[in-house]
């Protein structure tokens, strides 16, 4: 709502910083924490009277989970999402489509893991939401999502088949128009990365850096994909619109810092699929957006990682009858190996910081 100020410059000269993306994306960071963090003691006690319990731990898990989280509220993710939401309606450029995209699959997944959470609280059982029926779901809302994604992606000359084609990091101009199948490709990416990162959130503190690490470099990837300018110098495909997703990032990196204010060790709130899959939905259509998908693989390595033990641990079991981790996601494997649970959570930060670097680099390596 703020960028309508713009359009007051020619009489207030002062409103035209209202144009900026950068200025725009640095008050939304900044509206995103104040919210969360002023508003999060009023949340969380509100989830503690209403959930009694809070949510159910995995008694096959690590032991201290049972001592030390037992009883600790979930959905956290509505703080998160509050605050993302808040900020994003306030900074962003309401006329701009990619947007709305990018807010259409949050709230959605949002709401998906809200459900789930709430059937888990109910029933103080790991057995929440159907799996297929959540797949399935999320699988819909992804296709649109990818559809709408296409419709809006202008074709710039030297480029008509930029709207359903996949561009690969480093090699220079290498597009892939995969025609027909780019929604469901895109659908995979998006789906694929809402679980991932709904995967990753095991650990009091775990998901959320790895979040915002990935949401400050797509920041930038958005900001110069969407500049001819900074676009045509580094070499990377020019899809315009796609800059003002830098102040969706900015709202979600202030939204993730103020919530990790309460989700630090030990954690007065768990993120909870509520946050899980609608943060791992925004990142992925972001990446989906700006056609950087490859590129997402590596900054959300962490991600990929925890979901590729998951699924290597299930088929290993199922084919041989043993288990490759000692528990999966791999997060609990370092665990059960005598790993702190803090060492955990810095050593996986670390790494995510690490990767976002190397997906950096594939900017200027062409």
């Amino acid at each position: 709502m703020l960028f309508w100020l713009a359009d007051f410059s020619s009489s207030i000269g002062a409103f035209n910083v209202f144009r900026y993306l950068t200025f725009r994306t640095a008050g939304a960071t900044a509206t995103g924490l104040a919210f969360v963090f002023f508003f999060g003691p009023t949340i969380i006690g509100f989830l503690k009277i209403k959930q009694g319990r809070g949510q159910p731990i995995r008694e096959d898990g690590p032991a201290t989970h049972l001592l030390t989280k037992k009883g600790t509220p979930t959905m956290g993710g509505l703080m998160i999402l509050s605050g993302f939401l808040f900020s994003a309606l306030l900074w962003m450029n309401w006329t701009n489509p990619f947007v709305w995209i990018v807010l259409l699959v949050t709230v959605s997944f949002g709401a998906i893991g809200f459900y789930d959470d709430f059937l888990k609280v109910t029933k103080q059982s790991h057995a929440g939401f159907s799996g297929k029926a959540r797949l399935a779901i999320e699988f819909v809302i992804a296709a649109l999502a990818a559809y709408l994604i296409s419709r809006y992606t202008i074709n710039p000359p030297g480029a008509p088949t930029l709207s359903t084609s996949l561009a690969f990091p480093v090699l220079k101009d290498a597009l892939v128009n995969l025609g027909v199948f780019y929604v469901a490709f895109g659908a995979l990416v998006i789906v694929g990365a809402g679980n991932a990162v709904n995967l990753t959130d095991g650990l009091d503190g775990l998901a959320i850096v790895p979040v915002m690490v990935a949401s400050a470099t797509f920041a930038l990837i958005a900001y110069l994909s969407g500049n001819f300018v900074f676009a045509t110098y580094l070499q990377i495909q020019f899809v315009p619109g796609t800059g003002e997703l830098a102040v969706l990032c900015g709202a979600m990196i202030g939204a993730g810092l103020g919530f990790l204010w309460y989700n630090a060790p030990p954690a007065q709130i768990f993120m909870g699929d509520t946050g899980s899959l609608a943060l791992g939905g925004m990142l992925g259509t972001i990446a989906v957006v700006t056609k950087h998908e490859i590129v997402f693989a590596i900054v959300g390595g962490i991600f990929v990682l925890e979901a590729l033990s998951v699924i290597i641990q299930v088929a290993s079991f199922k084919l041989t009858g043993k288990r490759v981790f000692k528990m999966a996601p791999i997060h609990h494997h370092f665990e059960k190996l005598g790993w702190t649970e803090p060492q955990v959570v810095i050593r996986f930060w670390i790494i995510a910081v690490v990767l976002a670097l190397v997906g950096l680099s594939t900017l200027k390596l062409r």
